[in-house]
């Protein structure tokens, strides 16, 4: 039980950034390596979102001009799609992992530290391979990859072959690096840290990394066996030669659709973060979002199906359009649960809370396109248009992207120790915003008029609703600028961050930013409910870190970040 003060413990040994080099070379340090990952990722989200300029640029026209052939476009949107996915988002989140598990739990570093530096310089060469393709041929069967495109020389080049190794890595380094997760939430608790004693984001991770361990070996599978097709003659997936064409789309669905929730699940786990500390309110439904997450894991392994409806058996339509309308219940407890989490706070409109907003928003709509989706009439109306395209970039982009982007903005002043600048955070959201639904939500409309995916040349009646969705992707392309602008001017110039500048109960923010090598001094006093706000012991507890560490000097300087140390749910309230 909490009481109305905490012991201080010894003095609070300050933490300072790595220099480039060890961030450049082998590190064991779950925080170097949690970096290592988020600039690596990030760097590979910029070529894929370069990429999807182009894109865009030659769809504002019906004929092709921009690019000289559809070989052309159909490499840049294998290589878009498959370096967002498996270099961007899902390692993304690893260094989301990395960094903040092991502060969130107390430890001093991952289970398994080797293991975890090897997992991640496994990605580099691996988006490296994806890249080298356009020196022998790029690959152009789409990031999805379907044989017999996939598969037969005649039908696509080498660079093909590279692809399947470089999704080999990416999938085995995932697959360590979610082992090392499940090993250290379940052994590296602090004493007294029951499961549901918790931050959200660590029950995330856990569900995202057993989705990966049980789902990501059938992928490695599936690559072997294309490989083999391409290199060794064999006949896995050319049904002229007794082989299933459609072994590849069962296996890579039953990953990749799981997938879906690797890459959303730990944003779900930033937005709870987000949300509870910016609205300076508990976290309404803890267990059953906490629960939530692992059902979509067990749930989601059921669904994979409803990507064939317009080539599998009739009989079995109906059991896949059943699961993949359950599904959406996990996912409405948490969005109720987030929504009563917000409703009567104190909200701070910062860059990590209106990305949280924003994420609440436009997930929602691609949850309810999605239900849609999975009511097998419309989805064969629409399978292969663009409405499925906006619907998995409301889901995929509003979501992960706009997640990372709030945790980004959430974690940056501990990874960094300084404050980033709160206007350039504000046009960022808003450019963000307005980009994404100028460009994703016209594609409903492109696609419920019949325009097909994947195609270059299109009805030219078509022409209005793509140069918005053009424009749109440009605004976006314009925003990601602003962020990185604001990162450098807060590694410049910008002020002290302090060790806990959110006031927040988890325990990240109960050491220095950032933090010494090892973590902390001596054992961290973890707070009984790290979303407790609102009481007198949870202000106890702040208080008596602010004593050991310090006030954060931000908020002192600037009165539009300053926030109320009191809760809502106080009795007594009171201003810092």
């Amino acid at each position: 039980m909490a009481t109305a003060s905490y012991p201080l413990g010894r003095e609070a040994e300050k933490g300072s950034l790595p220099t480039i080099s060890e961030y450049l070379g082998w590190s064991i340090d779950h925080k170097i390596i949690g970096v290592q990952y988020m600039v690596t990722t990030f760097t590979f989200f910029i070529i894929a979102g370069f990429m999807a300029m182009l894109i865009r640029w030659e769809l504002l026209t019906p004929a092709l001009d921009l690019l000289s052939n559809g070989q052309e476009y159909n490499t840049l949107f294998t290589l878009h799609g498959t370096i967002m996915i498996f270099a961007f988002i899902i390692p993304m989140w690893a260094g989301f992992g990395n960094y903040l598990v092991p502060l969130m739990l107390g430890a001093k570093d991952m289970a398994f530290p080797w293991l975890n530096a090897f997992a991640f310089w496994m990605i580099p060469p691996a988006g490296l391979l994806l890249l080298m393709g356009y020196l022998v041929g790029p690959a152009e069967a789409g990031w999805t990859s379907y044989p017999p495109l996939s598969t037969i020389a005649q039908y696509s080049n080498d660079g093909q072959t590279l692809w399947a190794l470089s999704i080999h890595l990416l999938g085995v380094s995932s697959i360590l690096g979610a082992i090392n997760f499940i090993v250290t939430i379940k052994n590296m608790r602090p004493a007294g840290m029951s499961y549901f004693q918790m931050p959200l984001f660590v029950w995330a991770t856990l569900a995202t990394s057993v989705i990966i361990v049980l789902a990501a070996p059938f992928l490695a599978g599936a690559l072997t066996l294309m490989l083999l097709d391409r290199v060794a003659g064999t006949t896995f997936f050319d049904a002229t030669a007794g082989g299933d064409v459609l072994l590849w789309q069962n296996v890579f669905w039953f990953y990749s659709h799981p997938a879906v929730y690797i890459m959303v699940l730990p944003g779900f786990g930033v937005l709870s973060e987000v949300l509870s500390v910016h609205a300076r309110k508990p976290i309404f439904g803890y267990r059953m979002i906490a629960l939530s997450s692992m059902a979509i894991a067990l749930v989601g392994f059921t669904v994979w199906a409803h990507h064939m409806f317009t080539s599998l058996q009739p009989e079995l339509r109906i059991p896949f359009m059943i699961t993949s309308m359950i599904i959406a219940l996990p996912t409405g407890i948490k969005i109720f649960g987030w929504l009563g989490t917000v409703w009567g706070g104190k909200l701070r409109l910062n860059g990590s809370m209106l990305f949280g907003l924003g994420f609440l928003s436009l997930f929602v709509i691609g949850g309810i396109s999605g239900v849609m989706l999975a009511s097998v009439p419309v989805d064969i109306h629409m399978h292969d248009t663009y409405f499925v395209v906006g619907h998995f970039h409301f889901v995929l982009f509003g979501g992960s992207v706009f997640g990372v982007y709030a945790g980004l903005y959430h974690w940056w002043p501990k990874i960094t120790g300084r404050m980033m600048n709160l206007r350039l955070e504000r046009i960022h959201f808003g450019l963000t915003y307005v980009g994404f639904v100028l460009s994703f939500f016209p594609m409903h409309f492109s696609g419920a008029l019949g325009m097909p995916r994947r195609v270059a040349v299109y009805d030219p009646a078509l022409q209005d609703l793509n140069v918005l969705t053009s424009l749109g992707a440009f605004i976006l392309g314009i925003s990601t600028f602003v962020f990185v602008a604001n990162a450098i001017w807060s590694m410049r110039s910008s002020e002290i961050a302090g060790a806990n500048p959110w006031r927040a109960l988890t325990l990240e923010w109960q050491t220095t930013s950032p933090p010494p090598a090892y973590n902390f001094v001596g054992e961290p006093i973890a707070f009984e409910d790290p979303y407790g706000y609102g009481t007198d012991a949870s202000r106890a507890y702040l208080d008596a870190m602010e004593k050991r560490f310090g006030k954060s000097p931000a908020f002192d300087k600037d009165k539009d970040r300053a926030i109320s140390s009191e809760a809502p749910l106080a009795p007594e309230p009171s201003g810092d």
